[in-house]
């Protein structure tokens, strides 16, 4: 009996050891950053987007299927350069887990965007998009819905007629001014 029990313990030790030892997750990261003073965090609905006028039931679908955007967004100014690299490479590790499958990759004039989503080919339950601009910092943003279908998101882009929101607002202003 006390056999088991030491063979319990050892496995249950085990357990907690290596659930501790994973990698950080995309969700511990926005808790973790929300209390630092570099980063802006925002949570908005989905309802804030508005579509254009007669859009087709697809379209109005897939709207449907998005929940909310969880942002947080790191400014970077003169005094924070090496932390912004750290937190860089921290997202990026993230990132770099399999079950984060690749969409789009854009480099343009200093400015990287990355779109990742979390599901499988048919449907997505996450979609991520990384952007960054060394002399300004960097955005998350998790597009967190149900059954989000690839193309019908696309099309949703295509139909956006208006986008308002504080945290919008906010989020702009972060990388507008002073640096």
């Amino acid at each position: 009996m006390k056999r088991i029990s030491k063979i319990i313990a050892i496995v249950a030790i085990t357990l907690v050891i290596v659930s501790c030892a994973s990698s950080p997750s995309l969700q511990k990261y926005y808790i973790d950053s929300q209390e630092n003073k570099n980063f802006l965090s925002i949570d908005v609905p989905a309802s804030i987007i508005s579509l254009k006028d007669n859009v087709s039931p697809e379209v109005e679908d897939a709207l449907s299927s998005l929940k909310k955007f969880n942002i947080l967004a790191f400014k970077k100014d003169d005094t924070n350069g090496a932390e912004f690299k750290v937190e860089e490479q921290k997202v990026k590790a993230i990132l770099k887990n399999p079950k984060f499958k690749e969409l789009m990759r854009i480099k343009d004039k200093g400015r990287n965007i990355v779109l990742k989503y979390e599901g499988d080919n048919d449907t997505m339950d996450e979609v991520i998009v990384y952007a960054s601009e060394n002399s300004q910092g960097f955005a998350l943003v998790r597009v967190i819905g149900e059954n989000m279908e690839p193309a019908k998101i696309m099309k949703i882009v295509n139909n956006i007629s208006n986008v308002d929101s504080e945290g919008f607002k906010q989020l702009e202003g972060l990388f507008k001014g002073s640096n």
